[in-house]
């Protein structure tokens, strides 16, 4: 139920919740989150012990979208409801903050630590000054903002931040229920830039302006639109949550590092997510929820298509990927009143730690013993095995600290 006031309160919760997530009702998604990450893991690992193989699969079915658009529409579903299950833009950019920092810090620092250990080798990012690279990580945003992520998969939170960004700007204007159709919106937007031939170079935007103004520009507006956005004046809510909606429609399209089209069927995939939620709460109709869903896998198909073969893309890989990822999803919800596989749903509980450690672990492995000449699925094992350790670690002495912090100061806010 909406609050009666004319915007939405940062400290009025709506009368209607919802599950957490974790609980046993969304135990599906930790299911689908826990085979997406297995999935991102061989798409990376396959370059160093099952190099053969991948250049054989990839063509055919891209590993690494799969992974990625599973974890997307899990995140389309989860995050928006969180925001509306607080009914408070201000806890939900601490629990947001909580979540994602602490392991992220934690795994940056451990990349530079084994750098400078001379047992595992960082990217060059050419000209740009170490403040710069910088400033663009900590906000999430540097694959936006001209600067290449330290870590590979780094490349995806800056897609969800801005999903973050455009989440909290239709909440604070009281658009939140109408993600249907900003799913529909994007995808034919994105279908019809890739039908006119529209695709600007990667991160325009920075060699437009330059990538160091752009970087400051970005960081200080986004500073400026949290803290708006949490705060307690109704107009300045609304400042806050459409200078960062501008910020995220601005950069997706224009600096994005992949085309065009798919920065905004990435969008699109998670506010399809959305509108799934949206239908199983009986905020909209199944049939609504549906449409939707048929018109953002024909809007991206067709853009895929159209956008064609690539040296790095193959619409045929793609197509397989995103079809599967959306078939993996909707299998998972006709199923979700069932009881998960257990060993799905606790890979999906250290899901993030995966994703993250994951890229770690394997530039240590490149920068000491090499990659394999021949294929090997024992290596590949192993390093399963030695993996998962690592990431339970991680998840209890890093993550979950992390979100108790969020919870305890999201709760003294509240109290106040």
């Amino acid at each position: 139920m909406e609050a009666p006031n004319p915007l939405p309160s940062v400290t009025t919760r709506p009368l209607k919740t919802i599950p957490a997530p974790g609980s046993s009702r969304l135990g599906w998604l930790d299911a689908l989150r826990g085979a997406a990450a297995l999935v991102v893991v061989f798409d990376h690992s396959s370059y160093t012990f099952m190099a053969d193989f991948r250049l054989e699969l990839m063509p055919q079915f891209n590993t690494s979208r799969y992974g990625i658009m599973v974890f997307f529409l899990v995140s389309g579903y989860i995050i928006p409801a969180s925001l509306e299950r607080r009914g408070c833009v201000r806890t939900f950019w601490i629990g947001r903050i909580f979540r994602v920092y602490p392991l992220w810090a934690a795994v940056v620092t451990a990349l530079l630590a084994v750098h400078l250990l001379g047992i595992a080798e960082v990217r060059d990012f050419g000209p740009q000054t170490v403040v710069t690279v910088a400033v663009a990580h900590a906000t999430m945003l540097q694959e936006l903002l001209g600067t290449p992520s330290l870590l590979l998969v780094l490349w995806t939170l800056s897609y969800e931040m801005a999903f973050y960004l455009l989440v909290v700007a239709l909440f604070t204007v009281r658009l939140h229920q109408r993600s249907a159709a900003v799913a529909v919106l994007l995808a034919v937007l994105a279908a019809a830039s890739a039908a006119a031939g529209f695709v600007p170079p990667p991160s325009a935007l920075s060699g437009m302006v330059g990538t160091a103004p752009l970087i400051a520009c970005a960081s200080v507006a986004m500073g400026v639109a949290i803290c708006c956005a949490s705060a307690g004046t109704p107009v300045l809510r609304v400042f806050g949550g459409l200078l960062g909606g501008v910020l995220a429609l601005v950069l997706v399209p224009f600096n994005g590092t992949v085309p065009l089209w798919e920065g905004l069927v990435l969008l699109a995939v998670m506010f399809l997510g959305t509108a799934v939620h949206h239908a199983e709460n009986g905020r909209s109709g199944w049939r609504y929820a549906a449409g939707t869903a048929v018109v953002v896998a024909v809007c991206a198909v067709g853009s895929a298509y159209r956008y064609g073969d690539g040296d790095h893309f193959t619409r045929r890989g793609w197509i397989t990927a995103f079809l599967l990822a959306v078939l993996t999803f909707g299998a998972g919800l006709a199923l979700r009143r069932r009881r998960a596989p257990r060993p799905l749903t606790w890979l999906g509980t250290i899901s993030y730690s995966v994703y993250l450690v994951h890229p770690v672990l394997l530039a240590v492995i490149d920068g000491t013993i090499g990659r394999r000449r021949q294929d090997s699925a024992v290596l590949e094992a192993a390093f399963f095995a030695v993996l998962l350790p690592l990431c339970v670690l991680a998840h209890r002495y890093v993550e979950v600290p992390g979100r108790a912090w969020g919870r305890r100061l999201a709760h003294r806010r509240r109290t106040r």
